[in-house]
């Protein structure tokens, strides 16, 4: 099991320790879910995301080269600008989610815990390029309407960057790379930085009264919220973007021009329409809806399959996410949701739940 740089803070602050990823990460602190949940969403919180991937590609054509193996335009991407994209399998098929980040000589690269070191092999084997593991450096984010002014702070550029850039600076005195991400659906920054400087960056940001640490039990309360995809989850090698939902990270130019696995299957359900697509559910009821709850038409035909869910603390309420047949996929659609063994009543409806707040200048 291995532990982050910030392993000793968390037990400090009473963070509750769980396996995730191969790594000891706190799932919450004493103050609970719920009210770190609420705290991200009117002030800020502090996450621990290094258990999550840094790569560095360097190659002679950077964006041409990833083009490769994911459906977005790479190449156009200016420097300092991020783009959210996915890594494909030859049948289309979803091996990761990351974030990709132009960088002048080189692209950066950030990616999930869980698929990291495959995903190192896949791309050493497919492209013409260098790619190394950053084992030096943390990542943080710090999210909600509050970073902006936390952060401007200590470097006042912050609040001048705009969603999905990044860019190098200073916070008192340590050298970090930061983007205006995150997976919250709020405003908000990931912070790169030094393995040694990390802890001493992590406390001063908790100083501020607008700050407070959260785990990965709110991380997920809202992303869910936020409609986004939990890779191994909502999506994997057997879902495609289409599938996914995800048809706005294909770019009109790499539709044109193709050039990226699994294109032709993918570009025919971007015409024709998926079989199966993902899609927000709103049970009726006050109960919660798990991941492999059976989705179910009026007739109690199974027509899908719930892949995350949970209570919504700002919906007040249960909310999912699922995949369903294309034609029970219409916003309004009256569903069934079989939990322990009983048809509850759900619908169909519009993502997110709770309001993209990102901040785009």
């Amino acid at each position: 099991m291995q532990k982050t740089p910030l392993y000793d803070l968390h037990v400090e602050l009473g963070g509750k320790m769980v396996e995730f990823a191969g790594y000891q990460m706190p799932v919450q602190y004493p103050a609970g879910v719920l009210s770190e949940h609420q705290h991200t969403r009117e002030s800020a919180s502090l996450f621990d995301v290094s258990h999550m991937g840094q790569l560095i590609l360097k190659s002679t054509v950077l964006g041409a080269e990833l083009e490769k193996l994911v459906p977005s335009s790479i190449q156009n991407l200016t420097q300092g600008q991020t783009r959210y994209t996915v890594l494909l399998n030859e049948e289309g098929g979803i091996l990761d989610d990351l974030l990709v980040t132009h960088r002048g000589d080189h692209l950066y690269l950030v990616v999930n815990a869980s698929r990291k070191d495959e995903d190192l092999a896949y791309l050493r084997q497919h492209l013409d390029a260098e790619i190394n593991y950053i084992e030096e450096r943390s990542l943080i984010a710090l999210q909600g309407p509050k970073a902006v002014d936390v952060l401007s702070a200590l470097n006042p550029v912050c609040a001048t960057m705009k969603f999905m850039t990044g860019q190098t600076l200073e916070l008192a005195g340590m050298s970090v790379y930061i983007t205006r991400s995150g997976y919250t659906g709020e405003d908000g920054f990931e912070i790169s930085v030094h393995n040694n400087d990390v802890e001493e960056l992590s406390r001063l940001l908790l100083e501020s009264e607008f700050v407070k640490p959260a785990g990965l039990g709110a991380r997920d309360s809202l992303r869910l919220e936020a409609g986004l995809c939990l890779y191994g989850h909502d999506m994997d090698e057997t879902i495609n973007p289409i599938q996914a939902g995800l048809r706005w990270i294909i770019q009109k130019r790499r539709r044109e021009e193709k050039g990226f696995p699994g294109a032709d299957k993918i570009l025919d359900q971007l015409e024709n329409g998926p079989e199966k697509i993902r899609v927000g559910i709103k049970p009726e009821g006050r109960a919660p809806a798990r991941e492999g709850v059976e989705i179910v038409d009026s007739d109690g035909n199974k027509i899908g399959v719930v892949t995350s869910g949970g209570f919504g603390p700002t919906v007040q309420g249960p909310v999912a996410m699922g995949y369903v047949e294309a034609s029970k996929s219409g916003i309004g659609e009256k569903i069934n949701l079989m939990i322990r063994g009983k048809a509850m009543p759900a619908n169909i409806v519009e993502m997110p739940f709770a309001p993209h707040r990102y901040y785009r200048g």
